[in-house]
């Protein structure tokens, strides 16, 4: 699978967001009451913050995904845990579908991290999924994050866990093909 980015436009993606993040399969993004309004305006933060970024994946052209990346030397971690430099904050959201595509989500997330680590200057990506997330906990773990520890953001109980740029290209059996996505 190819997929393609490009940077989120939170006037005209809002309604397409809106379905994604407002339903039952995405209640680890914490806004299933969110409004329309509320999405447009979560979204014309991110733009406006030099922090924080959001993209849709594309598939033939076609929002497929949406990602965002952030600093958590600024963003989402400030004071609870200690930053390197490369560190690169992420999240990501493959949105419901009623024709599941084995190893599709399994492609977005290979595809995030090889596009967050295209950049020279990222060392480590960071996330903090929810810890009863267990099925991106798997995720995670596939393409290289080895949890750390549990930590209480204002929102949710965490799992801070760490990629490194060598161990996502250096998992066993990872084709070639797998990380240029």
């Amino acid at each position: 699978m190819t997929f393609t980015f490009r940077p989120l436009d939170p006037l005209k993606d809002a309604e397409l967001l809106h379905a994604w993040v407002t339903h039952p399969k995405a209640a680890y993004w914490m806004m299933q009451d969110a409004r329309l309004e509320d999405v447009e305006r979560a979204y014309m933060e991110i733009a406006a913050d030099e922090h924080h970024h959001a993209l849709l994946g594309l598939r033939d052209g076609e929002p497929a995904f949406l990602m965002e990346h952030y600093d958590p030397v600024h963003r989402e971690l400030v004071g609870l845990y200690e930053p390197r430099p490369g560190d690169v904050g992420m999240h990501f959201l493959v949105p419901p579908t009623d024709t599941p595509e084995h190893g599709f989500t399994r492609a977005v997330i290979t595809a995030v991290m090889a596009r967050l680590f295209e950049d020279p200057a990222t060392a480590r990506v960071v996330v903090e999924p929810d810890v009863a997330n267990t099925a991106v906990h798997a995720l995670n773990e596939v393409v290289g994050f080895v949890p750390d520890r549990e930590i209480q953001k204002p929102e949710k109980k965490a799992l801070l866990s760490f990629c490194t740029r060598e161990r996502f290209f250096d998992r066993p059996g990872v084709p070639a093909t797998e990380v240029a996505a």
